[in-house]
């Protein structure tokens, strides 16, 4: 008696004790006590706490994607000693998942403007806990694909990531502070002139080729040359994955549920990875993400999504 009435709130709740839960989240963060100050941010968030959050959402593994590319970022007050700030913050990310080997996996996390980061690169693919995979954020390291220069050094990133089998999460969209541009150029020298770099190694695209939410019309203009890539059966896609952490849930994305949608159905999905990104400092708990996602008018691509496996998971 008491198991179904149980039953009955939590379907009056919205959830359903037998309702698909997606295995993995791929796309995480953890807060060390330096990123948080850093980040003016009061509290920080261990992997004991997005354990206690994973549970709660019935979500048994994430992908943890260090913030050490934040020390640099222009628009915070500068450190001093970077690049010993950014080794200690992959190092603290390395010993937060250490203690869940079974739940969690790292990727290091550099800035792949600066002059250290092949070097650290090449001491992550040493690491134990880190050399599963390298995160990359253009936002936050203002990184500018109309200059040739820096595409340079982008794509010497990706080329040592693949040297040391390395897959890569990308955040592609450029600093939104910065009003940096992007859309469908910028996509194609991405395309061109950095993916090919990596040719050996799974890349994932965070945010749906987005930096959050759905609003930014440069974001879908991206994602449109990844979708007719795709549909050319362009083999520099062969690898390439796109989480849709932070799109539901930001902005006025519920006026783009259907774009949305579509948009996914043309990537593939078998090529969508759930991700929540990081709870703390305003973001989204997984079950909250979790909610906001299933309010996209998908039917069976949910179960699919959910199900996917990419090969730096196994």
């Amino acid at each position: 008696m008491k198991f179904a009435f149980l039953v009955a709130a939590l379907i009056l709740l919205g959830i359903r004790d037998d309702s698909p839960r997606p295995a993995i989240d791929y796309h995480q963060h953890l807060l060390s006590p330096s990123a948080a100050a850093l980040g003016s941010l009061p509290n920080t968030f261990t992997a004991r706490d997005l354990i206690a959050l994973l549970d709660a959402a019935g979500v048994q593994r994430a992908l943890i994607l260090s913030l050490a590319y934040q020390y640099d970022n222009p628009n915070k007050p500068a450190v001093k000693e970077e690049y010993a700030k950014v080794k200690a913050e992959n190092d603290w990310t390395a010993q937060q998942v250490a203690q869940y080997p079974g739940r969690l996996r790292a990727f290091c996390g550099v800035d792949p403007l600066k002059d250290y980061a092949l070097e650290e690169i090449a001491r992550c693919a040493k690491d134990p806990y880190l050399h599963f995979g390298l995160k990359l954020h253009f936002g936050n390291s203002d990184v500018n694909m109309d200059e040739p220069q820096e595409v340079a050094k982008v794509r010497a990133v990706f080329q040592a990531a693949d040297q040391h089998g390395m897959p890569i999460v990308v955040h592609m969209h450029p600093s939104v502070t910065r009003h940096r541009p992007y859309g469908a150029k910028e996509a194609r020298i991405f395309l061109s002139e950095v993916l090919p770099a990596a040719a050996h190694v799974p890349v994932q695209i965070a945010h749906l080729a987005g930096a959050g939410g759905y609003d930014d019309t440069g974001a879908d203009e991206a994602l449109a040359v990844f979708v007719d890539t795709i549909a050319k059966h362009d083999p520099r896609m062969a690898r390439v994955y796109f989480d849709i952490s932070g799109v539901a849930g930001l902005g006025h994305w519920e006026d783009k549920k259907d774009q949305i949608a579509m948009r996914m159905r043309e990537v593939g999905v078998a090529r969508i990875l759930w991700g929540s990104d990081g709870a703390f400092g305003g973001g989204m708990t997984p079950e909250q993400a979790l909610r906001a996602f299933e309010e996209l008018p998908l039917r069976r691509e949910f179960q699919t999504i959910y199900g996917n496996l990419t090969p730096y998971m196994r």
